[in-house]
């Protein structure tokens, strides 16, 4: 299917609007998240209406505790991300284009489908989660129109690298998001994830000035993110730009991926880090020890 927002050069280049890195992809390759290739000067989802997984999860497991609380989301994601993080809990799907030469796989559907089998299950909402919905963009969008006019609420859980442009095109229908604020140093995000703070700090902006209803987590990794001033930083920010009433959710880091020389984040660097939270003004700081997030069979 042809994407949205891209522009095709003189030289069948194209330059990528969807995500902040706006890829200049050449004829016949593709962009960092290796689901969108130039065809021609074309640019193409090789994802829509592929889904990897599809699940029915409690909102809490989003996580989200302040949207839609103890109800049902179901949940769709497809391959693929627009980051390389080291310690990515969910690469076997996220990364599989990545580590697997390009290879794209899923069980093809529809946004009708999903959005009636959402209904037919009792869930309150759609969830475009397990992997960056940002790369989905084009189905993630046909399916939270129709899932918005069945009564249905629309869920993001992303990295917050959506462009200006693709938040306008999904704020009328995204009701909620999670959004990872991975660390607060641009160190982390380059070596770690292959991004850019700033840009991530201006995407949390931009869907909060659109009314998009937001709470946010924080991985913390020992040795890379942890430092308590960072964490000192990282609070103010929330609660100056998003408001003191933004959730704050603390998850303890796992060894995983391509990082497992770092132990499991001790129990009271967590419950320090909520505690720089609630004196930096923020209202509502939780803890999380486990591995909810993650995929069923990938724990």
């Amino acid at each position: 299917m042809e994407a949205l927002l891209y522009e095709t050069h003189s030289d069948r280049s194209v330059r990528c609007a969807l995500c902040r890195h706006r890829c200049l992809i050449a004829e016949g390759k593709r962009g960092i998240c290796n689901v969108r290739e130039n065809r021609g000067g074309v640019l193409h989802s090789l994802v829509y209406g592929r889904l990897i997984a599809a699940h029915i999860d409690p909102i809490e497991k989003k996580p989200l505790y302040h949207f839609l609380p103890g109800s049902y989301s179901y949940s769709i994601a497809t391959v693929g991300c627009n980051f390389r993080c080291r310690f990515c809990q969910n690469a076997d799907i996220a990364q599989l284009p990545a580590d697997g030469g390009g290879r794209i796989v899923g069980e093809a559907t529809t946004p009708e489908a999903v959005v009636e089998a959402a209904a037919r299950a009792g869930c309150r909402s759609i969830s475009y989660t397990y992997t960056e919905p940002t790369v989905f963009f084009e189905f993630a969008l046909a399916t939270a129109r129709l899932a918005k006019a069945r009564g249905l609420a629309n869920v993001f859980v992303t990295n917050g690298y959506m462009t200006a442009e693709a938040a306008e095109l999904i704020a009328p229908v995204l009701d909620a998001a999670n959004v990872d604020l991975k660390a607060f140093n641009r160190k982390f995000y380059t070596d770690i994830c292959g991004a850019q703070l700033d840009q991530v700090k201006a995407s949390l902006r931009e869907m909060r000035a659109r009314g998009i209803f937001l709470e946010v987590t924080t991985l913390i990794v020992p040795g890379l993110n942890d430092a308590s001033e960072e964490l000192k930083a990282l609070a103010e920010f929330l609660a100056a730009e998003l408001g003191p009433a933004t959730p704050w959710h603390i998850s303890r880091f796992h060894p995983t991926y391509r990082l497992t020389d770092r132990p499991p984040t001790p129990v009271e660097t967590l419950q320090g880090a909520r505690e720089i939270g609630i004196a930096a003004g923020l209202q509502f700081v939780y803890r999380r020890c486990g591995r909810e997030h993650l995929l069923p069979g990938l724990r």
